[in-house]
């Protein structure tokens, strides 16, 4: 233990030393880390939004006003053999009603003159596979009873297309500028060995070992990764209450964001263990690279 403190202390005045090539190292990383945890939360809320419509009856099927319930059996049976549908709901005509005056309680003039025979009897569907619904919504239109089939076809292939778009560019980001945190470390864990080579001289004629010469430098690579990952998590996290209300209302009804403050504390477990890695991991291929012990 007292070796280690050694080393750790030593690691620590080479980065007062040389605070600038720290900083260097340090706001490059931040930067890795402060873009990927903006993709976790990114990635959590479109996984939010694809489950709030495969929770929901994302598929109606209208009814035509001739239809026996019998028919209507025959449909719910027809469509519930489709592997991802999850629930068949069947919705009369009194039931609509009653939906349209809840969802229209704030506009008194639309409710007027609007009796239940008005509004068809439906069938409701929801499945839990997106890429399924046009499977979904094609059985239903081949039903002779079902006059119209409605779901959210343009919101739903968009959301596909937006979502693996946003990941494969994100990933690509965050790859780049891991790689790019490597390299910097690597330069600046390089040019600090090139600082410190008579102390480093020094130790090896005293008869220090490889691995004790080489520790300082992963503990210094190590130590940026962590001060960046925290720095990073932390910066996410005081921005976060500001910004987060103007995103829900705009996809309001739907919760996109965490609630559990517990994520926060996942997500910057999960970056001071990767920024750690990488630091250390850059300060390994500096030693190996530029350090003759």
């Amino acid at each position: 233990m007292a070796q280690i403190h050694r080393l750790t202390k030593t690691a620590t005045k080479r980065i007062r030393r040389n605070p600038y090539n720290a900083l260097a190292a340090i706001l490059v990383m931040f930067l890795t880390f402060f873009v990927g945890g903006l993709f976790i939360l990114v990635t959590l809320a479109s996984n939010v939004i694809i489950h709030y419509y495969e929770t929901r009856p994302q598929i109606t099927a209208f009814l035509k006003d001739d239809t026996t319930t019998s028919q209507v059996e025959d449909i719910k049976i027809n469509v519930q053999k489709i592997a991802s549908v999850t629930n068949v709901k069947y919705v009369s005509k009194d039931e609509a009603l009653e939906i349209y005056k809840e969802r229209n309680k704030n506009e008194p003039a639309l409710l007027d003159f609007v009796p239940a025979d008005i509004l068809p009897a439906s069938v409701e569907v929801s499945g839990n596979k997106i890429t399924d619904f046009d499977n979904i919504a094609n059985s239903l239109k081949s039903e002779p009873q079902v006059s119209k089939v409605v779901y959210y076809q343009e919101i739903i292939n968009a959301l596909i297309k937006i979502t693996s778009t946003v990941r494969i560019v994100g990933l690509i980001i965050i790859l780049f500028l891991v790689l790019t945190s490597i390299t910097v470390t690597l330069i600046v864990i390089g040019l600090n060995i090139s600082l410190h080579k008579e102390e480093i001289e020094i130790m090896k004629l005293v008869g220090a070992t490889k691995w004790y010469v080489r520790t300082p430098f992963l503990i210094e690579g190590a130590t940026y990764g962590f001060i960046s990952a925290v720095a990073a998590v932390g910066s996410i996290a005081l921005v976060f209450p500001f910004v987060s209300p103007y995103i829900e209302k705009a996809f309001s009804p739907i919760p996109i964001f965490p609630t559990d403050f517990l994520v926060f504390i996942y997500i910057l477990l999960a970056e001071i263990a990767l920024g750690i890695l990488i630091g250390a991991f850059g300060a390994w291929v500096a030693t190996r690279r530029y350090l003759e012990v």
